[in-house]
């Protein structure tokens, strides 16, 4: 029998701690009859989060296309819906059920550059677009594809998603951590850019990319157009890639304004980075977390190396077709004067209201509970909650912040992931939290976290 010691050990080293420990204990907890607020994954349809009416009727009639033939479908699916549906079953009369070509279905990926193109008002190409499974497939490649040598890093922003880190370790690669400032609203800053790459280097590893998260996991921030224009810069600069991870890009509260850094490198005329930015259906105000849908965009690299990303998806044959249809359903909402348009634009707006909402909520609430502070969430679907608790001078087996997240779990059924998940500035502790659930559940959250924080600090 295979046993722990047997398997590869850098998956055992790999963590993920959005579903580790602490979801581990909630679940059993819920299995004993305990009522658990999952605050720790940003999963909208989990929480009540309503799918867009258009894609689920243009899906419905690609998944059975017998229904094209029937004539009650028209009482009850909205036209374009229907002359949508036909457009596509028209263009891959394979079905949703056949392999699709290795980066994508060709007319998708026309599609994806003409909504580059038309955000950003920048020239995009379909054969620098690859369609994958989700935005995590597409960063795995990407990260893959620069990592040469044990010794070969990249530049990873703490706190960070931990699929970038996860995705380092099983690769046997070097995670270079730099810190986001969170007293400036989690922007990043130059000077601690410049003394993770130097000290990196002087450890012999060699960097080949910056990764930015923007909007940002698990901080929610925003990123400024001057902190985009001094990230091109300095990768510039450095000779590095960027690797930006922009699935949160409709998720915008507050003022700012979403840039995307093929936009900004554009109107630069850099030419000398090469960018790979993602993309994903599971945010936004869609929330198709299931349907693993997204896409890569390259740019200024040679097409020897886009062939090579291109071969690295053909060994998984390519992209499953659904969700790369659900992305060609991203990127062609219903136009104005279509039947579905003005339901689209309803449920849409009602979905980015709710957020807005909720993240204001998050913001005020949280604020006013005595040792616990939180920039306010600008944008994505999370608040990365600072606690103003001692921390021990040794770092006991479990982390502080774990402790207080369990210890949180346990009295009031509030799942949240700890901040040494995701990384944080030594000295301090956190944990992050979705502002997904129902309104009226975010209320009764942060009613019962200051009932449980003021007594854990008494305890302390």
């Amino acid at each position: 029998m295979i046993k722990l010691n047997d398997i590869n050990e850098k998956i055992i080293q790999a963590e993920y701690a959005v579903r580790g420990s602490i979801v581990d204990r909630a679940q059993e907890l819920e299995r004993q009859g305990r009522s658990i607020i999952y605050c720790n994954i940003g999963n909208p349809h989990t929480f009540k989060q309503k799918p867009l009416t258009y894609v689920r009727e243009v899906l419905s009639l690609l998944e059975f296309p017998n229904l094209l033939e029937k004539q009650a479908i028209t009482n009850l699916f909205h036209s374009d819906s229907i002359a949508r549906a036909k457009y596509i079953y028209n263009q891959m009369p394979g079905g949703v059920g056949a392999y699709t070509p290795s980066a994508g279905i060709g007319f998708i990926r026309e599609a994806v550059a003409e909504f580059i193109a038309m955000r950003d008002k920048i020239p995009a190409l379909p054969d620098r677009i690859l369609l994958t499974d989700g935005a995590s497939k597409a960063a795995q490649a990407v990260i893959q594809l620069l990592i040469k040598s044990p010794s070969y890093g990249i530049m990873v922003p703490v706190p960070q998603y931990p699929l970038y880190s996860a995705t380092l370790t099983l690769l046997d690669a070097k995670k270079i951590d730099y810190y986001l400032d969170e007293a400036n609203g989690w922007q990043l800053d130059l000077d601690e850019l410049e003394e993770s790459l130097a000290k990196a280097k002087a450890n012999g590893i060699t960097p080949v990319a910056i990764t930015v998260i923007n909007p940002g996991n698990p901080t929610g921030a925003v990123l400024t157009r001057e902190n985009i224009e001094m990230v091109i810069d300095f990768a510039s600069r450095h000779k590095l890639a960027i690797l930006a991870d922009e699935v949160y890009q409709n998720n915008i509260y507050g003022s700012k304004s979403f840039y995307s850094f093929a936009k900004v490198m554009h109107e630069l005329k850099v030419e000398d980075v090469s960018l790979f930015s993602i993309y994903s259906m599971s945010k936004g105000y869609f929330g198709e977390c299931g349907h693993r849908s997204g896409y890569l965009e390259v740019r200024n690299i040679d097409d020897e190396v886009f062939a090579q990303f291109v071969k690295l998806q053909s060994i998984n044959l390519c992209a499953n077709t659904v969700g790369q249809l659900a992305t060609y359903l991203m990127v062609t909402p219903p136009k104005l004067g279509e039947a579905s348009y003005d339901l689209y634009a309803r449920e849409k707006d009602q979905i980015l209201q709710n957020l807005k909402e909720k993240s204001r909520v998050i913001g005020d609430e949280l604020n006013k509970i005595p040792g616990i502070s939180v920039s306010y969430p600008e944008g994505a679907m999370y608040a990365f909650v600072k606690l103003d608790l001692p921390v021990p001078a040794k770092v006991d087996i479990i982390p502080e912040d774990e402790k207080y997240c369990l210890a949180l779990l346990e009295e009031t059924g509030i799942c949240v992931v700890p901040g040494s998940g995701f990384g944080q500035y030594p000295g301090t502790l956190h944990f992050r939290t979705t502002f997904l659930p129902p309104l009226e559940e975010i209320i009764n959250l942060v009613s019962r976290l200051k009932k449980f924080h003021i007594a854990y600090q008494n305890l302390g």
